[in-house]
């Protein structure tokens, strides 16, 4: 014992241990006189006692501890827990109440929920830690992580109100944790300070365990993100008031928030050129009862939204507002709201029924009960097509199936009706909405709650939980569905299944590419322009959009028709392929992914020169022309000679479904499309980019796809040094640039990773030259350079949908069924095309024949043209056994739609005579010139007829297949060529570059397009690469024979495989430097194989 604040002590007593076991026994008793005390307190002895009961949690079974003279009961940590629970619900087992887990001998915990605050029990080495610490931060954090993960998966609403700290204060946590060398705030021990990194050990929860705490802490976590969320909600109710003075662009109803509020109208609008037709009318109705608002585009769906979304936007709280809703609030009757009728005015087209949907959408989610009110909503509708007669009679078209029926019940003769089609409100005039509301009751149609399946439409058109089963109701789709709108009620389960299905086929056809053509409607209406124009001629593509707009019946912004033309133009590494339109000007780069494109006014487009060979224009008159507003538009798809939607891939996301589909070269799939042709089976295919030099790693293959690792290129130059020189697909230099300068020395930075950086990234080139510490070189190497620099991509082929030929979406899951699901289409197109170019042939073999017996007959004098009546002439043509040519039906339509290019001869006219002769039928005669009708030009048509008969037989000789073998040399011939100026122009690049001082030369491998290059960064030498510009080592005169064996097929020359050969041959006359030339045959030599 010691004495004197321990300045003396008295000898320690030792005596011999009896017993097998080795313990210590340490007595205390406190100085009562030192401290002014005649007894312990009752305080102090509970103090005392706790730390004794504090000693036994800690210490655990393995050691007895006794309080006077009883053992206490407490063998573990998690029974020590169970003192502070022991209140708890019984109705659940302890263990579901408050998880326990021992991670390791150093750390212990359990955790259950806390009502109120954050709490926390836990002890380092034994001491208690009463106000917590580092330790108990490490634990609570990784907790918080988990369930904050777990609520954004669940409940993507409560995610947005929650915060960290938020769900920190429904958590007690106990930690029992040993640490080395612990460090604290104070003498008294109450805060571990101790950083994590120097605890000694580390406690990684298990997931089996934060199941278990997610379980029990998650539900009153919610439950209390559902409460703040309507409390926050709360704050912008509306209530029923007088007149609102502080919406804008709201124009009250007088009676509005009055006695008489529920006999008033609030009309909403989309847009305010809507609001403007509304006003019109209502100066028919007066102002007393109507209000009108109009909406900025489309409604949010409230039903997937966050409480913050909700409260940020003006439209949701506007209409609250002035509707005067309360949330939460059951109605039962409209007596309490600002107006008694909510009125839906918007366009008749789709994107009209989506608004009208979302805003059914937001009453149901909030106050289903207002649903029920019968005439609380209803709807304002207005033709989309009216047909005035010549004798004043006016029909008015509220559907276009309604239209399309009504005109085919007059067999497609519309004589003496001008038809006019409204492309939305603002097309209707002032005069015309008065019309409208005068006969108001005919333009309001009632919404009707028959029961809950009308809720449940509701919920399947726009509940997140009904993906599924809004995937099986578009299958269900069938064309020809529409609303009837003579009905006056219509129910909400016939307008999501009748009028909003319509909406989302639509938006799932601008989203899914067809498989046959691989586009989207509005690249399929931009090259329906292209071909429409004969658009070689280069002119801006702010105007060539409004051309596009103007003849392809386009109703959407052409801001977005712009945006579409520069994609298709874009040729930089990860956008196409082949670029269907030319880019001249700014279009865009890999620096920033095309975002740095030119404005559309400055900058100009063409058709490519392969674009006619990817699309012959011989299958134009072989397409299906759709008709809209009265115009022949784009076919239902184009038949391009291989499948586009693999050359150039395509991603989007529509209602039910999303899509991604990679890229792939162009060689590669016109390969296989040969074997198919040859019967033999076709070679996987693997996704490719033009330009990119890096790898693509197959990593896992699964039933329904494959995922590959895209790689960039990352080489060390020395110790301190490395070399960037690819990026992974679609990650774009600026974006890169910036990662990498966080990782230099700044203010915010402590710690940088980097030394210094160097730029020399050009536009389509990517070079960055990093420097850091040796330190850091070993770290990164460890980690592995591509991990470290974030080099590394990954995607899969598991998304592949695309609309089939019939119109339906199929999940294709390898490329390779996408071909072949193709090639029988285009197969049969082919066929197709061989058809008609017999008939067309034998139609101008039979023209030749009837020319020449015409000038025999007209200089023989058997035939008098002159001085007669054109009806004489027609009918005696007719009876001398002449064969009658009316104008083509099939080229007619293709002109009306614009398939023929300009230049083309318009349809003729085909009046009938009285004796049943059209004025056409003979004009191929009749508009021969004079001069041609003589011996001589007989004699020149009976050599035309006799090398027209020689191609005739020789076309009957010739198969589908041939056909579109024929057609895949000229795509070859046209790739050869594209691929030549490339290299031109890469040459000329490296040949400019500043600092420019060796060439950079690469081996050739078995296939030019294979990188064999070994380099740290590509860390597997087996991995395919995208580059097809490699510059080869070889001598001149092996370019020389190589080139020889890359000449065009037979049947495939014709003068422009001349003129390429030419080129190739006079490499030497043109000054074409000898790298390229080696370059180029090397390239021809490598593909020969797949050429034959």
């Amino acid at each position: 014992f010691s004495k004197n604040n321990m300045s003396s002590k008295l000898e320690p007593t030792i005596t011999k241990c009896g017993g097998h076991e080795n313990w210590t026994k340490v007595t205390f008793k406190p100085d009562l006189v030192k401290f002014n005390m005649t007894h312990l307190e009752h305080d102090v002895v509970t103090l005392m006692k706790k730390r004794v009961v504090d000693l036994a949690g800690c210490l655990g079974k393995g050691v007895k501890v006794e309080l006077n003279g009883k053992f206490l009961p407490i063998k573990s940590f998690e029974n020590y827990v169970d003192l502070y629970l022991s209140q708890a619900d019984n109705s659940e087992s302890k263990t579901d109440k408050r998880p326990y887990e021992k991670v390791n001998d150093r750390w212990e915990v359990c955790v259950t929920s806390s009502d109120a605050q954050f709490q926390q029990v836990s002890f380092v080495n034994g001491i208690a830690t009463i106000k917590g610490g580092s330790h108990v931060d490490y634990i609570a954090n990784q907790i918080t992580t988990h369930v904050m993960n777990i609520v954004k998966k669940k409940n993507k609403n409560a995610a947005a109100t929650l915060k960290p700290h938020a769900v920190k204060g429904h958590l007690w946590v106990f930690v029992n944790a040993k640490i080395d060398n612990p460090a604290f705030d104070s003498q008294t021990k109450e805060t571990l300070t101790t950083r994590q990194n120097s605890f000694g050990s580390t406690c990684e929860l298990t997931p089996a365990f934060l199941k278990k705490v997610e379980k029990c802490v998650l539900e009153s976590i919610l439950a209390w993100a559902e409460f703040k969320q309507k409390k926050d909600l709360k704050k912008t109710d509306g209530t029923k008031k007088g007149k609102l003075i502080d919406v804008p662009k709201l124009d009250d109803a007088n009676q509005a928030g009055g006695k008489n509020s529920d006999q008033c109208t609030l009309i909403l609008t989309e847009g305010d050129s809507a609001k403007a037709l509304a006003v019109a009318g209502i100066s028919v109705v007066g102002q007393d009862y109507y209000g009108v608002f109009p909406l900025r585009g489309k409604l949010l769906n409230v039903r997937e939204a966050t409480t913050h979304q909700q409260m940020e936007n003006k439209e949701i709280v506007n209409i609250k507002k002035i509707l005067g809703l309360q949330e939460d609030k059951i109605y039962d009757s409209i007596k309490s709201l600002r107006y008694g009728h909510l009125m839906i005015m918007t366009d008749q087209d789709h994107d009209g029924s989506h608004i009208k949907g979302l805003l059914i959408n937001f009453i149901h989610h909030n106050w289903p009960s207002l649903l029920k009110i019968p005439s609380f909503l209803v709807e304002f509708i207005t033709p989309i097509v009216r047909a005035t007669h010549k004798n004043g009679n006016v029909l008015s078209f509220y559907t276009i199936p309604e239209y399309e029926a009504w005109r085919e019940s007059l067999s497609g003769s519309i004589t003496g009706w001008t038809i006019k089609y409204y492309k939305g409100l603002g097309t209707s005039t002032s005069k015309e909405g008065k019309e409208y509301f005068i006969d108001l009751d005919k333009h309001k149609k009632d919404f009707v709650w028959i029961d809950e399946k009308d809720g449940d439409a509701i919920e399947l058109a726009f509940s997140r939980k009904k993906i599924e089963a809004r995937k099986n109701w578009l299958r269900q789709f069938e064309p020809g569905t529409y609303l009837d709108q003579r009905e006056k009620r219509i129910k909400y389960r016939d307008f999501v299944n009748k009028e909003l299905i319509l909406f989302s086929r639509a938006d799932l056809q601008r989203s899914i590419p067809s498989m046959v053509d691989g586009f989207k409607p509005g690249q399929r209406k931009i090259l329906f322009s292209c071909f429409k124009r004969n658009f070689v001629k280069q002119a801006k593509v702010a105007q060539f959009s409004g051309y596009v707009s103007e003849h392809s019946a386009y109703h959407h912004g052409e801001q977005s028709l712009s945006s579409t033309i520069i994609g298709m133009a874009q040729d930089f590494v990860g956008s196409n392929n082949i670029n269907l339109l030319l880019p001249v000007g700014q279009f865009g780069t890999r620096t920033m992914g095309g975002k740095d494109a030119a404005s559309p006014r400055y900058v100009f487009t063409c058709l490519s020169p392969i674009t006619r060979l990817l699309f012959p224009k011989e299958d134009d008159l072989l397409l299906d022309f759709l008709n809209e507003d009265g115009l022949s538009i784009e076919p239902t798809w184009y038949v391009p000679i291989i499948p586009m939607v693999l050359v150039n891939g395509c991603e989007g996301i529509g209602t039910g479904w999303s899509t991604f589909v990679p890229n792939y070269n162009p060689r590669d799939i016109i390969a296989n499309v040969r074997r198919l042709l040859n019967d033999e089976p076709i070679q996987q295919m693997e996704p490719w980019y033009k330009g990119f030099k890096g790898t693509i790693e197959k990593t896992a293959t699964k039933e329904n796809g494959v995922t590959y690792t895209i790689n960039g290129i990352i080489e060390q130059i020395n110790e301190t040094t490395l070399r960037i020189t690819e990026l992974p697909v679609r990650k774009w230099t600026d974006d890169y640039k910036t990662f990498l300068e966080s990782m230099l020395p700044s203010a915010k930075n402590e710690d940088p990773f980097l030394m210094g950086l160097d730029h020399h990234s050009a536009i389509n080139r990517v070079h960055f030259e990093i420097t850091l510490s040796a330190e850091k070189m070993k770290i990164a190497l460890d980690e592995g350079l591509l991990k470290k620099f974030k080099l590394t991509t990954t995607f899969s082929t598991s998304n592949m949908h695309l609309f089939d030929a019939k119109g339906t979406i199929q999940k294709y899951d390898t490329p390779e069924q996408i071909l072949e699901d193709f090639y029988h289409i285009r197969l049969e197109f082919y066929g197709k095309r061989k058809k008609i170019l017999e008939d067309n042939l034998q139609i101008e073999l039979q023209k030749l024949d009837n020319k020449v017996r015409f000038i025999l007959g007209v200089v023989n004098g058997e035939i008098i043209v002159n001085n007669r009546k054109r009806a004489e002439l027609l009918l005696e043509l007719k009876n001398k056994g002449f064969t009658p040519f009316p104008k083509k039906t099939k080229a007619v339509e293709a002109a009306i739609a614009g398939a023929l290019l300009d230049g083309e001869e318009p349809p003729e006219d085909n009046t009938e005579t009285a004796e049943g002769v059209r004025a056409g039928d003979y004009e191929y005669l009749l508009s021969m010139p004079i001069g041609t009708l003589t011996l001589e030009k007989v004699q020149q048509l009976v050599a035309e007829k006799d090398k027209l008969a020689e191609d005739f037989e020789e076309l009957k000789k010739t198969t589908p297949k041939s056909l579109w073998l024929k057609d895949l040399e000229a795509l070859d011939r046209e790739l050869d060529a594209q691929e030549l100026q490339q290299a031109k122009d890469d040459e000329h690049e490296l040949a400019h570059m500043v600092g420019n001082t060796s060439r950079i030369v690469r081996k050739v491998g078995k296939n030019p397009r294979k990188n064999t290059k070994k380099t740290i960064a590509s860390e597997n030498t087996d991995s395919q690469t995208n580059d097809n510009s490699q510059a080869p080592t070889i001598s001149v005169t092996t370019a020389t024979t190589q080139n020889e064996t890359a000449k065009p097929k037979k049947g495939g020359g014709g003068k422009k495989g001349a003129a390429k050969k030419t080129e190739v041959d006079n490499e030497e006359d043109d000054g074409l430097d000898i790298t390229l030339r080696q370059r180029l045959a090397a390239y021809n030599s490598g593909l020969s194989a797949e050429h034959s």
